[in-house]
């Protein structure tokens, strides 16, 4: 028995998220169906996160065990082929320890949340960001970005289906970056409660916009109540950018 590890990009709009489910498509799904194509195997594959309907990944990691005898290359070609026409691909496979686990041996992740904001409607970007009418003001939006970051009980920007154990998290980065008409969102941490970078990113728009000041944020965060949150932002612009392992 082999442990590979994975590194997976996908576009999130076909699938109803990461995790295999029985009402609808899954990129775990997609991924262990091509495994067992190649192998005849019935391998799970296990990932560094688990990502909601429409959300994308840029370099999820994962990793399954399988029993047949593959040079990684070749594992990594054969999925690929496999894996066309849905918006899913191998970018690296490697063999590692049978003791790395893409989750449980994971330091820390990263997203970006990508917002267009204008006023024209999106063409060929319609499901990979977020259009925002409004006029955004993105320094006030960092600065505001700056109260989240640190030892939070983050129960107002947790959903309310999230099935962590503790609310309390530590977010190590929480930065606000405009280019032209673009802005992002980029958040850091060991760990992501369930919707918290979207109910996070939604909360900075209600600042950018002029609806709420940073004390109403301020607010927000401490009432660790998910009543008072302002918006939840929608999946669209939101990605997983890497994780980070020891050694790495």
């Amino acid at each position: 028995m082999t442990r590979f590890a994975f590194t997976v990009e996908f576009d999130g709009r076909p699938f109803m998220g990461w995790q295999r489910q029985a009402h609808g498509p899954s990129v775990q799904q997609a991924i262990e169906d091509a495994i067992r194509a190649v192998t005849g195997e019935q391998a799970v594959i296990h990932a560094a996160g688990r990502t909601d309907a429409g959300v994308h990944g840029l370099a999820m990691r994962a990793h399954a065990d399988i029993e047949k005898e593959m040079t990684p290359f070749r594992l990594m070609e054969a999925l690929n082929a496999l894996l066309r026409p849905d918006p899913v691909a191998i970018l690296a496979c490697e063999v590692v320890p049978d003791d790395w686990h893409a989750r449980f041996s994971c330091l820390g992740r990263s997203y970006v949340y990508r917002i267009a904001n204008r006023r024209a409607p999106l063409t060929w970007e319609s499901g990979l960001c977020w259009r925002v009418i409004q006029p955004l003001d993105e320094a006030a939006m960092h600065d505001a970005a700056q109260l989240l970051v640190g030892r939070h009980d983050f129960t107002t920007f947790r959903s309310a289906h999230c099935q962590a154990e503790s609310p309390v998290k530590t977010l190590d980065r929480l930065d606000v970056e405009r280019v032209g008409d673009r802005i992002a969102i980029y958040a850091e941490a060991r760990s992501f409660l369930h919707h918290q970078v979207r109910s996070m990113v939604g909360c900075l728009a209600m600042v950018g916009m002029g609806r709420w000041s940073i004390g109403d944020l301020e607010t927000a965060r401490d009432a660790q109540d998910r009543a008072a949150l302002g918006l939840n932002a929608p999946p669209d612009g939101l990605y997983f950018v890497s994780a980070r392992y020891p050694g790495g």
